[in-house]
């Protein structure tokens, strides 16, 4: 993803459409990441979701950590907390599929800081 934004965006649309359920998976949550509205970046965590839950689970497992961390911060900013807090918990509940290294570290801090911007709502 180090590519100028408009050649990522493509590259990642493409595999979208024609790539297998993890890359399908794994493009719609990083097209998430590179809306400029939150209704769009929306769309893209639940497709990324959608995809994940349609998978081989073998393949995925790992991806619903974040694939809810993602949904629940989208929907904090849009102002459904119940919905953040659902996604929050289901984040929580599949958590321990992560090691304990640096992208585990990484979404286990996303998931304290939207927990800890829902307690202030």
């Amino acid at each position: 993803m180090t590519k100028e934004p408009a050649e990522a965006k493509r590259i990642l649309l493409r595999l979208w459409e024609e790539g297998s359920a993890v890359d399908r998976c794994a493009a719609a949550h990083f097209l998430a990441d590179r809306q400029d509205e939150p209704r769009d970046e929306l769309l893209w965590d639940l497709r990324a979701l959608e995809v994940a839950q349609a998978a081989d689970p073998a393949e995925v497992h790992g991806f619903f950590p974040s694939l809810h961390l993602n949904l629940a911060d989208v929907y904090r900013r849009l102002g459904d907390f119940a919905k953040a807090r659902e996604h929050l918990a289901a984040a929580e509940a599949v958590i321990d599929t992560l090691q304990d290294d640096g992208y585990g570290r990484m979404i286990r801090g996303g998931l304290a800081r939207v927990a800890e911007k829902l307690a202030e709502s």
